[in-house]
């Protein structure tokens, strides 16, 4: 019982770390700044934030959800979305990933975000009033209790957020449950392609996310496993170097060409496909039990 307590404990404890991080980045674009964590100037932030949306996409936009994205991809042009289908981000932010999402789907469809960050949530209602898109909904909540029944969507998207819980057994556990049979899970995550020394491996992910706690990727399949996916694919999108995170590297104390070797090339930006199996039919006779006559 105490080990389930403490790893209770341990997941509040990283959503509440998390919730005052993006807390912050909502409130400094909604003082007209941009978001970032790894700075306070989106170029700061690069290769992660930088460059995941084209400027078609932009366009049709408020400059405020654009400035509050924090992902680390681009799922909904990875997706393949379609008219009427029913789209669920987990972790939403200021709602960038859901607008878009809206108008893919189209008036025939909904897309569903789901945050924890009060601030955020507020963003990305005021985004969603300036976009004048009507087929979204805006949920509070976490991404380890859904707040949806059973077979709600089509798809489930995210961006960089899975990495952040502490519990991602039970994320991808709900995100099973939420999914219709034959559903899909499209989301872009930070995976860990080997083994990093801790110290390291703990400084790459604050400079690649606001608290980041990414799988290797064989961990990440053996969880998506264990849920209950099927078609499951990891397809790499984007590749860290120490290069791009040296000025952050030395202000924590590290000599970016000395942990080059251990690190370059070890983490990724990757979207992460799976499929929630449509369960066969049952046996309702004898007629299906037997094998058919030979004439």
């Amino acid at each position: 019982m105490s080990d389930r307590n403490n790893s209770s404990k341990a997941t509040t404890g990283i959503q509440e770390a998390v919730r005052q991080k993006y807390a912050s980045a909502a409130n400094q674009v909604a003082s007209g700044g941009t978001a970032c964590c790894g700075g306070s100037q989106l170029n700061s932030c690069d290769p992660i934030t930088s460059n995941l949306y084209d400027e078609a996409q932009k366009a049709g936009l408020p400059a405020e959800a654009v400035a509050a994205s924090l992902g680390c991809g681009n799922p909904t042009a990875l997706a393949q979305l379609r008219p009427g289908e029913i789209v669920l981000d987990l972790g939403s932010g200021g709602g960038i990933d859901v607008l878009l999402s809206a108008k893919r789907v189209g008036p025939t469809g909904k897309a569903y975000g789901l945050d924890m960050t009060d601030e955020m949530l507020s963003l990305a209602r005021e985004n969603q009033k300036k976009s004048g898109v009507a087929n979204v909904e805006f949920l509070k909540g976490t991404i380890e209790n859904i707040p949806l029944p059973d077979n709600t969507a089509d798809v489930i998207i995210s961006n960089c957020v899975i990495n952040l819980s502490g519990d991602k057994d039970r994320v991808l556990s709900e995100a099973f449950r939420v999914l219709k049979p034959g559903g899909r899970l499209a989301v872009s995550d930070v995976v860990v392609l080997a083994e990093i020394p801790a110290e390291i491996r703990r400084s790459i992910e604050l400079w690649v996310g606001c608290v980041a706690g990414a799988l290797q990727k064989n961990e990440y399949l053996e969880k998506l496993n264990r849920a209950g996916f099927s078609s499951i694919e990891i397809e790499p999108t984007r590749v860290y170097k120490v290069e791009d995170a040296r000025d952050f590297l030395i202000g924590a104390g590290l000599d970016p060409d000395a942990i080059a070797p251990l690190v370059d090339g070890k983490f990724i930006s990757a979207f992460i496909r799976a499929t929630k199996p449509v369960a066969s039919s049952p046996c309702c006779g004898p007629s299906c039990c037997v094998s058919p006559s030979r004439s």
